[in-house]
């Protein structure tokens, strides 16, 4: 099954541009960035509390590097429900991170603050293609 994600083009303050869409956790709505160069799919560590009850356990072992900032130390979670379009995920464990720093930066450019990233373990899995033109993204269930 082919599905097709509305996305939003954001303007970053004449310094390129994020791509956001809306997906649905646990019957909720987030914001998300569509980041093609993120190795996984993860969450904000303080925002994914409007989603999922269970605490989040923390990672030890390893230290999550990127999204502009040196190590950061991670949790995970499994989030039961996930719906990226009519893509629906069940008990999708994932990473969070503190994008705190994210947030404090589109909160200066008047953008809404991201609950997450939609990272490439999702995109390679169901063959995403980003279609600028169209504003819309294509995946495979």
């Amino acid at each position: 099954m082919v599905i097709s994600l509305p996305i939003k083009v954001l303007a970053i303050d004449n310094d390129g541009y994020h791509l956001q869409a809306s997906i649905i956790i646990n019957g909720k709505k987030a914001n998300v960035i569509i980041d093609t160069g993120a190795s996984r799919t993860v969450f904000d560590k303080e925002r994914i509390k409007k989603f999922v009850k269970q605490k989040a356990e923390k990672i030890t072992d390893k230290l999550s590097t990127g999204l502009g900032t040196n190590s950061m130390e991670s949790h995970q979670v499994v989030i039961s429900s996930m719906k990226i379009g009519r893509l629906k995920l069940k008990d999708y464990e994932t990473v969070l991170l503190d994008l705190s720093h994210v947030n404090r930066s589109y909160e200066q450019i008047k953008l809404k603050p991201v609950d997450g990233v939609l990272g490439s373990d999702i995109l390679r899995k169901h063959k995403a293609v980003i279609d600028y033109g169209k504003k819309k993204m294509r995946l495979i269930a």
